[in-house]
């Protein structure tokens, strides 16, 4: 590395640092609201470990990384004002996911106005993987959610029937011989739908796939949590059928997060696994 090298390497790590503390300064009110949320919205519970992994996506590419040529380019700076603006609408309107999502569209501009196009190209899946610590505006999540406790509802029906086990339904209510059970939001599958995405496209990131594979893992994610939900509320329904509501219940809070995300997981890696035989790149 020649002496011209050595310095334009230290004048870009400076960039790059003086950059840092900036953004923290600037978005660290709205990254502690994010944590708070994190504290108290089950659905995003996992967001605590997206910035990990996100850290781990970066490590592990640094050999590519210090291998490509830097070569800044200027139009990232209209992405880095589009990110700020963004931040501005959201604060205005009191939209926390503008706010907060604004920070993704700011650190890809960032990279390719101090890096250039081959470090956005490598680093754009691990900054976009950000968004999944990010909450959805609670009048989309509504719109998502029940439909799917519906479909749930639906399902958990015909299945607990093939067991011969006596249900009306209604809506999402299910009317059993003992007891009344009723799919709320929190049932609906769509938080075990986002874990499992984020769950995906980490192993997306780990495997050796073609680019065919790479997606249809990425789409398993969909029937694999609505899988795991199903298993999840059959499993509550027989409960309650056999033992009483409170047994039901009980198992409802206590151990179906935990049940859902085993039985999610189990499905996931047994999918990445069928379609790395067949998808290998």
């Amino acid at each position: 590395m020649t002496t011209n090298d050595s310095r334009w390497g230290r004048g870009v790590l400076a960039a790059l640092l003086f950059v840092s503390v900036a953004l923290l300064v600037l978005y660290i009110p709205f990254l502690q609201s994010l944590v708070a949320d994190w504290d108290t919205n089950e659905n995003y519970s996992h967001g605590y470990f997206i910035p990990f992994i996100f850290a781990y996506m970066i490590y592990s590419i640094k050999d590519t990384l210090v291998k490509k040529q830097i070569q800044p380019v200027n139009s990232g700076l209209i992405i880095i004002v589009f990110g700020l603006v963004v931040l501005i609408v959201g604060k205005i309107g009191a939209e926390f996911f503008l706010q907060r999502f604004s920070l993704i569209i700011v650190l890809l501009g960032i990279v390719l106005f101090l890096l250039g196009w081959e470090y956005l190209k490598a680093l754009s899946i691990p900054i976009l993987y950000l968004i999944f610590m990010i909450p959805l505006p609670a009048i989309i999540w509504n719109k998502i959610a029940f439909p799917l406790q519906l479909f749930g509802s639906l399902l958990t029906e015909h299945i607990i029937r093939f067991f011969g086990i006596p249900v009306f339904r209604q809506g999402n209510i299910l009317h059993l011989s003992e007891t009344t059970l009723e799919v709320v939001a929190a049932c609906s599958g769509l938080r075990s739908l986002v874990t499992m995405f984020a769950l995906s496209s980490l192993l997306i990131w780990m495997s050796r796939l073609s680019t065919l594979g790479k997606w249809l893992l990425f789409f398993a994610a969909a029937p694999t949590a609505i899988c795991a939900n199903i298993i999840r509320l059959t499993v509550t329904a027989i409960l309650a059928s056999h033992y009483g509501s409170e047994v039901a219940q009980g198992f409802l809070h206590d151990f179906s997060g935990v049940f859902t995300f085993i039985i999610g997981l189990s499905m996931l890696l047994l999918v990445a696994k069928t379609i790395e035989r067949k998808f290998a790149a």
